[in-house]
């Protein structure tokens, strides 16, 4: 595997998981309340600690992406 595999292997994982973020964000906010009422019935949980539970675990996933495609990624572009 070569410099330009990895970082075109890199771009797509890259783009691949922003589409998942913003199909994430969709589901998020046009079916909240239905997936809030799914969660309810099995976590007991609030629509205040449901939100933050899901802003958080996408603010983590967006980082992830970031440090481990992005950054790989621009790192290989700068040596290559």
């Amino acid at each position: 595997m070569n410099i330009a595999t990895t970082c075109q292997f890199l771009l797509w994982c890259a783009v691949i998981n922003y589409g998942i973020i913003i199909v994430w964000f969709l589901v998020f906010t046009l079916a909240h309340d239905s997936l809030h009422r799914l969660h309810a019935r099995m976590f007991r949980i609030s629509t205040e600690r449901f939100d933050a539970i899901h802003y958080a675990a996408m603010a983590f996933y967006k980082v992830g992406v970031l440090l481990l495609n992005l950054v790989p990624y621009f790192a290989l572009r700068m040596v290559a």
